[in-house]
């Protein structure tokens, strides 16, 4: 159960192809983001459809995976941790950002883009 504390698990598409970063240090760093749909009824009966877009970071040799084979439109589940951030801009401004730090993830369905 301490795994539960903060897990998180989606199924998403990807938003366009992951940006890779390599560090001094020898880590890469691969970032993108996933669009998850729900739709239900309201009160009316109409069909109504909300996407949201989750920003995911992943490390290591998952990385150098996710840049191999992920591309835009591509359908993937992940799973990893939520994660709160603030940074300073150039300009002096402060920024916070939400994200999911990925610990696994597995590509479903074919290739998008064939």
């Amino acid at each position: 159960m301490k795994s539960l504390r903060n897990s998180v698990q989606l199924i998403g598409r990807l938003g366009k192809d992951p940006e890779v970063k390599s560090f001094e240090s020898g880590k890469k760093l691969a970032s993108f983001s996933i669009a998850t749909n729900e739709s239900y009824k309201n009160q009316k009966g109409e069909k109504i459809e909300e996407t949201q877009w989750h920003n995911i970071v992943i490390w290591g040799k998952l990385a150098d995976i996710a840049d191999k084979y992920l591309r835009k439109g591509a359908e993937v589940a992940v799973e990893g941790k939520l994660v709160h951030r603030s940074y300073e801009t150039s300009k002096g401004e402060k920024r916070y950002v939400s994200e999911i730090n990925v610990n696994d993830f597995v590509m479903l369905g074919g290739n998008p883009n064939k």
